[in-house]
């Protein structure tokens, strides 16, 4: 392979390890061996593995919060002066920001937590 082609298979490789939309690896608190992959040294490993899909779920869930808070500012915008729908679409609002700081909460502790496994 020339180095082109080489520079461009590892910046895909690369686009794959950071995961889509931002979203962490399963094996994002494991430690790394030589070539870069995950290294399984003790029985601890297993933890890290499940507080890494945890905290993919609590992105996934913060994600579904903001797309939410999206949708109750179209239904508030569309409410057309109808009261209930505007009532409506804050409760929509309120509760996908609350869902959100949950998740960001959520998600903070279990990196925290993990770290303190790694180290």
């Amino acid at each position: 392979m020339n180095k082109i082609s080489t520079a461009l298979l590892s910046s895909h490789h690369a686009y794959i390890a950071t995961g889509f939309l931002g979203l962490p690896t399963w094996y994002e608190f494991l430690p790394t061996n030589a070539d870069g992959g995950p290294s399984f040294q003790s029985l601890t490993d297993i933890y890290l593995i499940i507080a890494a899909v945890i905290d993919i779920l609590l992105r996934i869930g913060a994600i579904i919060a903001i797309v939410m808070v999206i949708y109750g500012g179209i239904e508030f915008i569309t409410s057309s002066g109808n009261p209930d729908k505007a009532s409506s679409a804050r409760s929509t609002i309120t509760n996908a920001i609350i869902g959100l700081a949950i998740a960001v909460s959520a998600a903070t502790v279990v990196t925290y937590i993990a770290g303190r496994f790694t180290t």
